[in-house]
């Protein structure tokens, strides 16, 4: 139960629904905005590549860790407050970005905004389920979703022309204005609203959970620069797993926890888990380092690597709410699995053309990639809700959404490690010489070019030439592509097999497990 101020007229709820759509229009801007900038920043601010890489992972990390837990707080203390709070600290911390005086003060600032806009959507999706009912409500959180996607296609342009007209540090102000419109038209339209039965966060769940993330994701950043084998990555990731069996214990036995193990008893709840992580893999990689590779590599401008970008994200427009409507005939397991053939497709597509060459020939398998992406993007939401009983449908969503944003930060930086290890390894074959004596360098050189960072990779190797240097991250980043490609086929075929029957055929496997897991 729910308790609240009278319900607004129609006006002011389409303000507070404006204001919360423009509050998720900054969330995927900063993202991708971010990315695309991280060249411009690293010449004008430096940085390790290391501290370069959590420009775009310190967001996600936070963002993504704590996503459940601002749900939680929206509940007790109230979704206005906590929205007026994240809203207003998202806003802070971007005009303080764009101000900032060094690549370590910019990625705190990046950590705090991911905390801030955890809280703004958290309690923004809350409280347009307490505004809207029924069909009105589909189509209020169908518009949030809307959102989602003109941020992501249109961010990586946008952030092309701020970065080519007033530098990187524009892209902030612009998205503190945006929150801002977001603050001003509807924090005095929105109601109060929370749930009396709320008892509060799980903090030693919260605080686990956050930590495992953290250290597992540090881990496989420093890894590139420090070894595998180094005490301080090894260090970090035994204690990311030891986190993550405290976590596990902490929810097995809260009275209410965070996150309900329970619901990972059915089997197709599980598989929908696998829709995030196969569209991170075949999608939010390639939003990250695509830009990297036409700026820092390939030489373009921001302004021609964010129109490239909109090939691979425009089809999310479109794609999501066109498959939408083929669940009448098909299974949206069935769905999702051949979305998912079509973006391993594109992606091979995308490992044969020549990024120095015409620009059509890598627009046309971005577009199928974006395609196959759109398909499983436009229907995990609503999987996540239907394969549990509708009591459970709160917390599954939590669940889901937390591994959607968490999977990705995580499959950030794996993909980050990856491309730099295949660098490293192209880089060496290419050096002349005593590799051994040059081995420091040429790791720093690996992990400079994976950043898009060319001009210090030349400084930190000269002995390699700019072209030998941009040949070996062609190649790495093929081989890449080869492994996003595996992955990507991996969860079409786990799509399949868990997630492949019929909607009567859910509806049966729901009833027979739900008196299990009660």
């Amino acid at each position: 139960m729910n308790t609240a101020t009278p319900t607004g007229n129609g006006g002011s709820k389409g303000m507070v629904l404006l204001a919360v759509c423009l509050a998720a229009l900054v969330l995927p801007l900063s993202f991708s905005g971010g990315a695309v900038a991280t060249p411009a920043i690293g010449r004008d601010l430096g940085g390790s590549p290391v501290m370069l890489t959590w420009v775009t992972n310190a967001f996600m990390l936070s963002f993504g860790s704590l996503l459940m837990a601002a749900g939680a707080l929206s509940d007790q203390f109230g979704r206005k407050r906590l929205f007026v709070y994240g809203l207003g600290g998202f806003i802070i911390t971007s005009l303080a970005m764009s101000f900032a005086p060094s690549t370590l003060i910019l990625d705190i600032l990046r950590g705090a905004q991911g905390v801030a806009a955890a809280a703004s959507l958290a309690s923004g999706a809350a409280s347009l389920a307490q505004e809207f009912d029924g069909h009105a409500r589909t189509r209020a959180f169908s518009m949030l979703g809307t959102s989602f996607g003109i941020g992501l296609a249109f961010g990586p342009l946008m952030a092309g022309v701020l970065i080519e007209h007033f530098g990187w540090r524009a892209i902030f102000l612009v998205i503190a204005a945006i929150g801002t419109a977001a603050f001003v038209f509807g924090v005095p339209r929105m109601r109060e609203t929370r749930d009396p039965g709320a008892t509060g966060l799980d903090y030693p769940g919260t605080i686990t959970f956050t930590a495992t993330l953290a250290l597992f994701t540090f881990g496989v950043i420093q890894a590139p620069e420090s070894g595998w084998s180094s005490p301080l990555v090894v260090s970090l990731l035994v204690a990311s797993a030891i986190s993550l069996a405290a976590f596990i214990t902490v929810e097995t036995r809260a009275k209410r926890p965070m996150l309900d193990l329970s619901l990972f008893r059915y089997p197709r709840f599980v598989g929908v888990q696998i829709l995030p992580v196969g569209t991170c893999y075949c999608y939010i990689v390639l939003i990250v380092m695509l830009p990297l590779r036409f700026i820092g590599a390939e030489g373009l401008s921001e302004i021609d690597a964010g129109m490239l970008m909109i090939a691979l994200s425009a089809p999310m427009l479109v794609v999501p709410m066109l498959v939408a409507s083929f669940t009448r005939w098909f299974s949206a397991g069935v769905l999702s699995g051949i979305g998912f053939l079509i973006a391993a497709a594109g992606l091979y597509w995308l490992s044969t053309v020549s990024f120095s060459g015409p620009k059509l020939d890598l627009v046309l398998p971005m577009i199928v990639i974006g395609i196959g992406a759109g398909m499983p993007w436009g229907l995990m939401d609503g999987l996540s809700v239907s394969v549990v009983p509708k009591e459970r449908a709160g917390m599954a969503s939590g669940i889901f959404s937390t591994t959607r944003v968490a999977g990705e930060g995580i499959a950030l930086a794996i993909a980050t490690a990856i491309l730099a290890a295949l660098a490293h390894s192209t880089l060496v074959s290419t050096v002349t010489g005593n590799a051994a004596d040059l081995a420091p360098r040429i790791a720093e050189a690996s992990q400079r070019i994976t950043a898009g960072d060319m001009t210090n990779a030349s400084a930190v190797l000269p002995e390699v030439t700019r072209q030998a240097l941009a040949a070996s991250y062609a190649g790495a980043f093929t081989n890449l592509l080869y492994v996003l490609i595996v992955i990507t086929l991996f969860s079409a075929l786990a799509t399949f097999a868990f997630l492949s029957r019929t909607p009567a055929q859910d509806d049966e496997a729901d009833a027979e497990l739900a008196p299990r897991a009660s």
